[in-house]
């Protein structure tokens, strides 16, 4: 599984690229009144969901990795990969219920009025989970060296 865990580093930007994008473009769709920039939002927003699940699911995997390469240090870095690891979790999970959510209200003809307008709050409390996801996980690369060569194996 080492193979999945070196992925994670690579498939975490594609979400946090997709999230940020989908909220610029459900924004813009919204204020501006374009109906392409709507159903643009909507396919980046499930793009993201998409790839948020390969980054969480090797994220997971270098979780395990870490552990095994850390073992007995495992405790001074534990509290950021944990913290890490459970804002990823619920940004996921976050961004799957805005996906539902609007999914359900354009399926119903209810995506329309003021609304619609609620998404923009939305993507914004996202686009913030996001930042602080990333918060951790750069903590971890930068100030230990986690996913890098300078822990070794």
């Amino acid at each position: 599984m080492e193979f999945l865990a070196g992925l994670h580093p690579i498939l975490v930007h594609f979400p946090i690229a997709l999230f940020i994008l989908y909220f610029f473009f459900e924004t813009f769709g919204i204020v501006l009144s374009k109906e392409y920039l709507s159903k643009a939002a909507y396919i980046t927003l499930a793009a993201g969901v998409v790839m948020a699940l390969g980054a969480v699911l090797t994220g997971n995997q270098a979780q395990d990795l870490a552990k095994q390469i850390l073992k007995n240090n495992y405790g001074s870095y534990g509290s950021s990969i944990d913290l890490h690891e459970e804002f990823a979790t619920f940004t996921l999970w976050y961004f799957f219920a805005v996906l539902v959510l609007r999914t359900y209200l354009v399926l119903k003809k209810k995506f329309d009025g003021n609304l619609k307008y609620v998404f923009i709050p939305l993507g914004m409390l996202g686009c913030y989970l996001i930042y602080i996801t990333g918060v951790y996980g750069g903590e971890l690369v930068f100030k230990y060296g986690i996913g890098t060569q300078l822990l070794g194996k």
